[in-house]
């Protein structure tokens, strides 16, 4: 879903009387999406409380997430989207990483109106009647086109191929963060107010506002092969888990219970609320979800 940079990082350390011996440190990468941080929250907190494991969390886009199993900053990125080329050159070809398993979460993106305009406007939903609504989605920030709302700049998006290759008269203007993507949706159904934009599942959103899907040309295998040249839908994704290949054989049961990691969309969707809507901390969201799910996770534990 996302693209370079990276940011901070927090090392969490186990609590008293927990031995670390076994474990030592585990690097996780923090993509800036709340479903991956809610991953991140549920697995570091087993990782620190249960094999007393030193956790260093560190803020990264996907691209240098991938970059960071490579130079030996990353153990593991724990919700991948794709990323064919990333897979080839650090699984296949260079060997440095490894795939750890699917997440169970069902990856979907695609763009999407508030209720009210699927309600309102039900042709809008049809990729080859927005340039009819155009000047409904013109903003400020659009310069006389009708405007496309991405969220984050480094989330990775066809938005701007699709525009230009299905010829829409659109321009994409980015909210600056998934927040205020969310909050842009959310403002869009309370005010009525037209708003075309890029979104995704699993996503805690998609509980309280049933954002209405606008069809594109719909996806074939290698349609999206030349990112240049998109001009369908986004592919389905059933989301996993990749680590670097030295921590993996490295006999961490870190890395074990991070393959046996796996669970629903509405399980990350009730930690991801907890973390915006709830604003309860990381460890209080996990606690939270881990003492209703014991038998789930007692599961992944080595």
């Amino acid at each position: 879903m996302l693209v370079a940079g990276c940011g901070a990082q927090t090392a969490v350390t186990p609590p008293p009387g927990v031995p670390s011996a076994r474990c030592g440190t585990v690097k996780i990468a923090v993509n800036p999406w709340v479903g991956y941080a809610a991953n991140v929250a549920v697995v570091s907190y087993l990782l620190r409380q249960q094999l007393g494991c030193t956790v260093v969390a560190k803020d990264l886009t996907e691209a240098a997430s991938w970059e960071g199993l490579a130079n030996g900053g990353v153990d593991v990125i724990l919700e991948t989207w794709g990323h064919d080329a990333e897979r080839k050159r650090y699984i296949d070809d260079t060997k440095v990483a490894v795939e750890l398993g699917l997440t169970g979460n069902k990856g979907v993106i695609g763009w999407y109106v508030p209720p009210w305009m699927g309600s309102q406007y039900p042709d809008v939903t049809n990729w080859r009647n927005l340039n009819k609504y155009a000047d409904l989605f013109r903003t400020d920030q659009s310069g006389g086109k009708g405007q496309f709302l991405d969220g984050d700049p480094s989330f990775v998006t066809n938005d701007a191929a699709l525009i230009r290759n299905l010829k829409l008269d659109y321009t994409v203007v980015h909210a600056g963060s998934e927040d205020k993507l969310i909050a842009a949706f959310r403002d869009a159904q309370k005010n009525r107010t037209p708003l075309l934009g890029y979104f995704y599942a699993p996503q805690w959103l998609l509980s309280e506002i049933k954002l209405v899907h606008v069809a594109l040309p719909t996806y074939k295998p290698g349609c999206d092969a030349d990112p240049k040249a998109v001009a369908c839908d986004y592919q389905p994704y059933d989301l996993d888990k990749v680590g670097r290949k030295a921590f993996v054989d490295s006999g961490s049961p870190a890395a074990e219970l991070i393959k046996n990691f796996t669970w629903t969309d509405d399980d990350q969707n009730a930690v991801a609320r907890d973390l915006t809507v709830g604003k309860r901390t990381p460890d209080q969201a996990a606690k939270r979800w881990l003492d209703a799910h014991r038998a789930t996770w007692h599961e992944w534990m080595p």
